[in-house]
């Protein structure tokens, strides 16, 4: 057999998977998991805040009361019932159509997928925001595309910097396909598409021809206000929408949706067919259920509240105790803050220490698909009780007073990154023995 001496099937993968890569956030997970570690990395919901003795006896009376049909195949669409309780979800953000233009997906991961490989062809460019959702940069970099990010600033996307890009790009003969946005309480940034600019995004998507793809896994999950309305409120023909139940009700059952104007839907169902024949039949009936004899929209209440006080937590400890130099964005809603660090400071440099002082977070630079993101980085506040994210936090500054210490100490006011990173600890270096 031929290939080399590492992966001898290395000579027969096929060409899309040489850019694969491990994420930032699942590189962490056997570290982060151990209990004398502070995690701030994963965006995992709080389960716990569910009545899990309610959701249990629901699920379990699906296989009781319905196991012949409910552990049986499905349709490759999604159940019809379900497709209509996810239009009553999208309702709250303003979003009105019908449910045969939704597709039920295994999570909204899939349905990143599922856009993907509808649109993208090798070389084809789309546009996300800078810094933008691993997943979705995953997938596209699965599908070969290229990722030319746009900046964002305390309001979201900025729509001038939009417009400067598409000039671009045209310019140079290129098109973007589509343009991929988080407008709601952003994963990483924590930041939210201010309502003015929302329809401003649409104009020059439409003096573009550019469609957008809109994943609002977070929306409904806003501190201070009701859900803003989304961009597919505002235009059902240009904007193909998706959504998710990992953050409102239980990831591990992985149930999302599209909506999609409906000659893309019929694109979107056949690639699904392809993939998984059709999504999980029970998960869906638990979703159906849950929603429909569920008290739902107070429960998210709950969440609402839960997530509220972690990010309180987190921005209290952040001010009392990070170094001079730090910014850091203030979310309303969600589960992410994004830190800058001082100038010279490097998030992915800097990790090993984080890890030996047992606190992790997600470097920024995975956020990215070219390189920037050095002096960035994600915390999650969404998981840990408000007394272990203080602790974390406190944790953190530790490492960044001490990684500026070591910078001033070796570079004095002036220096190179070659010598800084010298003197740190690899990016590459092996995690330490938190045992």
């Amino acid at each position: 057999m031929s290939g080399n001496s590492l992966d001898p099937y290395a000579d027969r993968y096929a060409r899309r998977t040489q850019g694969m890569t491990i994420s930032e956030i699942r590189a962490l997970f056997a570290v982060a998991s151990r209990p004398e570690v502070v995690s701030l990395a994963g965006g995992m919901p709080f389960l716990s805040a569910l009545p899990m003795d309610v959701v249990g006896e629901m699920m379990g009376a699906l296989v009781t009361g319905a196991g012949a049909t409910v552990l049986q195949y499905g349709s490759g669409q999604g159940m019809p019932a379900l497709r209509e309780r996810i239009m009553d979800v999208m309702a709250l953000e303003g979003i009105t159509g019908s449910a045969d233009d939704v597709v039920v997906t295994v999570g909204s991961q899939q349905a990143l997928d599922l856009v993907s490989r509808v649109f993208l062809d090798p070389g084809d460019v789309v546009l996300a925001e800078g810094p933008s959702y691993v997943g979705a940069l995953g997938a596209f970099s699965a599908a070969e595309a290229d990722v030319v990010h746009v900046p964002m600033d305390g309001d979201g996307l900025i729509p001038a910097a939009l417009e400067e890009t598409l000039l671009r790009l045209r310019r140079e003969g290129r098109r973007a396909k589509f343009l991929y946005t988080v407008p709601n309480f952003h994963n990483p940034a924590g930041v939210t598409l201010a309502l003015d600019r929302r329809p401003q995004i649409l104009d020059l998507a439409e003096r573009y021809d550019l469609l957008v793809v809109e994943d609002n896994p977070y929306g409904l999950l806003g501190f201070d206000r009701d859900p803003l309305p989304a961009l597919r409120s505002m235009d059902d023909a240009r904007v193909i929408y998706l959504g998710s139940f990992s953050k409102t009700f239980a990831p591990g059952l992985r149930v999302g949706w599209v909506l999609a104007p409906h000659a893309v839907r019929e694109k979107l169902v056949l690639v699904s067919e392809a993939q998984v024949l059709c999504p999980p039949t029970y998960n869906q009936y638990a979703v159906e259920s849950y929603l429909r004899t569920q008290p739902w929209v107070e429960q998210v209440k709950v969440f609402r509240e839960v997530y509220r006080e972690r990010r309180d937590a987190l921005l209290e400890a952040l001010d009392a105790t990070m170094p001079e130099g730090c910014s850091w964005t203030k979310p309303d809603g969600g589960f992410y803050v994004w830190l800058t660090l001082p100038p010279g400071l490097d998030a992915k440099v800097m990790q090993p220490r984080g890890l030996h002082a047992r606190v992790a977070y997600v470097p920024g630079v995975g956020f990215y698909a070219d390189g920037q993101g050095r002096r960035e980085l994600r915390l999650s506040y969404c998981l840990p009780e408000p007394d272990r994210i203080r602790e974390g936090v406190r944790r953190l500054a530790g490492v960044v007073e001490e990684e500026i210490e070591l910078r001033t100490t070796f570079l004095g006011p002036v220096g190179s990154w070659e010598t800084w990173h010298r003197h740190s600890p690899s990016a590459d270096a092996p995690g330490p023995d938190l045992a």
